[in-house]
């Protein structure tokens, strides 16, 4: 197995896809909205990759978040509300609004395990400041950690109660970034001390299952290299300060904050001490590049792969989504 989650073209696997799929047999896959129409052809698809790979729990994931980041869209699925709406609530009512974050997470979990989905690429557990780029803050849960750290623990138990593993992102910190990733490389000039705030929330979430890196470059502790690619921020901060022994994935390494080819960022990453790749766009010959760039996974990282699958493993979803839609809003509305 290779450490890499791909990405596919379209909305079903073409025969390139599934000829180089089986041969490279990825870790796991990542869809997008160019891979969702309906129930019925998300679940072939699922099924299909599942079939792929020889494995019942393939980690398949995708980003419904709510608000913007979401790729199942109306009319065919609900519409979710992004992190703000429950920061709000917040204000007014504390245990309210961790309740109705909660629901909120089961039942995007339910939407998502109707299809064959299993991992959900949320909470974001980055502390908003003044300046926080808007690509982080119209997603997140807020300006304290505490409170950040509270809803996201919320969001992990109610994404597993329907059968979802949560990731927790972006490790060590967005909130400091003033500009996008997906367009620029951010440098963090705050100092250690400061950047405590920040890693707040993720070592409250340090038995989080699955957690992904940021391409953030911070001074305080490694001016030369972004964290994904930085052994000293993964080994010394994630791993170390915040005590993280989850499975670790990359932010996208398409990302334009991120210079060379798929192969280097790819193998920088592990090299780093990254535990997965994610490469998500689905580019036959960028996959092929990070295929022959990789080992096979390490004996540690498939340990913390098995580990975090089977926090799911065999757990039948019960709720309903309607009544926890119905709660949520319920409690949404004492705000």
């Amino acid at each position: 197995m290779k450490p890499v989650i791909f990405g596919l073209s379209g909305l079903a696997l073409t025969a390139d896809e599934r000829a180089f799929f089986i041969e490279a047999d990825p870790l796991g896959y990542i869809l997008f909205g160019r891979n969702v129409a309906d129930r019925a052809q998300m679940r072939a698809l699922t099924d299909a990759l599942r079939a792929l790979s020889g494995r019942d729990d393939v980690p398949i994931l995708i980003d419904q978040e709510g608000g913007r980041v979401a790729r199942m869209k109306a009319p065919e699925w609900p519409e979710f509300p992004a992190g703000p709406v429950f920061d709000a609530l917040y204000d007014k009512a504390p245990i309210s609004a961790i309740e109705a974050v909660r629901v909120n997470a089961e039942a995007i979990g339910l939407m998502l395990a109707e299809v064959g989905i299993n991992v959900d690429c949320m909470p974001l557990l980055d502390v908003v400041q003044p300046d926080t780029t808007e690509a982080i803050s119209i997603r997140a849960l807020g300006r304290e950690p505490l409170r950040v750290a509270a809803m996201g623990r919320a969001i992990v138990e109610g994404l597993a109660r329907a059968g979802v593993v949560g990731v927790v992102k972006h490790m060590p910190g967005h909130g400091r970034a003033q500009v996008d990733t997906h367009h620029h490389l951010p440098t963090v000039t705050a100092t250690a001390e400061e950047l405590e705030i920040d890693l707040h929330p993720f070592r409250a979430l340090k038995d989080a299952p699955m957690g992904m890196t940021s391409h953030i470059v911070f001074d305080a502790w490694d001016p030369a290299q972004p964290a994904t690619l930085s052994s000293i921020v993964i080994d010394r901060v994630i791993r170390g300060a915040i005590g993280f022994d989850g499975l670790l994935m990359t932010d996208d390494i398409d990302m334009k904050a991120l210079s060379g080819t798929a192969g280097d960022k790819a193998a920088g990453a592990i090299a780093a001490g990254c535990d997965v790749v994610l490469d998500c766009w689905g580019r036959m010959d960028e996959m092929h590049d990070i295929v022959a760039r990789l080992d096979d996974i390490s004996a540690l990282s498939r340990t913390r792969l098995d580990r975090a699958m089977a926090t799911v493993a065999g757990r039948a979803p019960e709720g309903d989504m309607a009544e926890l839609i119905a709660k949520r809003d319920a409690l949404l509305s004492l705000a």
